[in-house]
């Protein structure tokens, strides 16, 4: 009996894989995937997972040029654009980089415009002068973009590489540049924030005074500063609400730069580097809480003592929740080739990490790519 039951077992179970085999050959029928063999693993560009860390070079001795901090690494990958471009250079005083539809631009001071594949920082086109020096970039949609100069603003084709007439009523040393919802906001040392109608460039309102930041918070708002000045600006109304901070912003116009001013992307706060009064040195790091005057009564972290801010100085990382600084060593001279990256969580300003590395860079800002 016990035999028999075994053998009808076994004829039951191979009438059952037969049927389920034609079930599969006349039906398509699949067993359902499991995510692993669904989903396909993303495949991350070289120059794709870290900081792109773009530097103004040693004035008089090397053009601007690139290196690149890779997330969960203790070191700094040197000169990569010179290692991706055997051959070939950057401008005099690399001050500006930025990420736009896979491609990253990088504006000097003086000498070439270059575009590079974001990824691979392979170049992909480049040209040879502006108009005027360069400042800043902003790309608007896959054919046009603008750049800032130490005279206005030029429209620039991105199929082309072309620059066309300069935008009319805007002059004079222009820098970082923000497009949201139906304006174009725009920094100018003689008239401070100026803001665009996007569809023809007309100027809308100007608000004095204004230097640097032009980052957002989670809620919506713009927010630029100046002088003892942080001021909030709706960019949709273009109302505007003033915070006054306990110390003088640096000036970014004395040796221009993009500024010590960058957003949270978790919390509505504000953080800004302290610098000196010509933009740059300084040691402590302010954190303002929107709505929270008292958020500003002491610094939010002073990096380490000896070193002192240098560029942009501070980033944020959205992914780790966590700002990245820039510093130099403390004074003059030798001191300007020890380079620090300090990494602190945003939340509560412990210091996490601290990379360093030498040679005369001169970091002007980061880019997370």
């Amino acid at each position: 009996m016990h035999n028999r039951l075994s053998a009808m077992k076994g004829l039951l179970l191979l009438i059952f894989m037969a049927s389920l085999a034609a079930c599969n050959k006349d039906n398509d029928f699949q067993q359902p995937l499991t995510q692993s063999t669904s989903q396909k693993t993303q495949v991350l560009g070289k120059y794709e997972n870290g900081i792109i860390l773009v530097n103004e070079g040693w004035f008089g001795h090397d053009n601007g040029n690139v290196n690149f901090y890779r997330y969960g690494q203790d070191t700094i990958e040197q000169m990569v654009y010179h290692l991706e471009n055997p051959g070939k250079e950057l401008g005099v005083t690399t001050q500006y980089g930025a990420v736009f539809n896979g491609k990253l631009y990088l504006v000097s001071k003086q000498g070439p415009f270059v575009v590079t594949d974001s990824k691979s920082l392979v170049e992909t086109g480049r040209i040879a002068s502006l108009p005027a020096n360069g400042r800043a970039f902003l790309g608007l949609d896959s054919t046009n973009g603008l750049i800032s100069t130490a005279n206005g603003i030029y429209p620039l084709n991105l199929s082309t590489l072309t620059v066309g007439a300069k935008i009319t009523g805007i002059n004079g040393e222009t820098g970082c540049l923000y497009k949201e919802g139906n304006y174009i906001f725009v920094l100018n040392q003689s008239a401070g924030l100026i803001v665009l109608n996007q569809s023809n460039y007309s100027i809308v309102k100007t608000i004095a005074g204004m230097n640097q930041g032009l980052s957002k918070t989670p809620d919506g708002s713009l927010w630029v500063a100046g002088g003892t000045s942080l001021v909030k600006v709706n960019t949709t109304t273009l109302d505007t609400n003033k915070v006054t901070l306990p110390f003088t912003l640096g000036n970014p116009w004395f040796a221009w730069n993009v500024g010590t001013v960058t957003t949270s992307s978790t919390e509505n706060a504000v953080f800004i580097a302290k610098t000196m009064s010509w933009g740059a040195g300084g040691n402590q790091l302010y954190k303002y809480i929107a709505g929270n005057p008292a958020s500003l009564s002491a610094p939010f972290a002073t990096i380490p003592t000896g070193k002192e801010f240098y560029g942009a100085a501070v980033g944020y990382y959205a992914a780790a929740n966590e700002l990245v600084v820039t510093a130099v060593q403390s004074g003059y001279g030798q001191n300007y080739s020890y380079n620090s990256l300090y990494f602190y969580d945003a939340a509560n300003a412990t210091l996490k990490k601290t990379v360093n590395y030498t040679y005369y860079y001169f970091p002007a800002l980061m880019i997370f790519n």
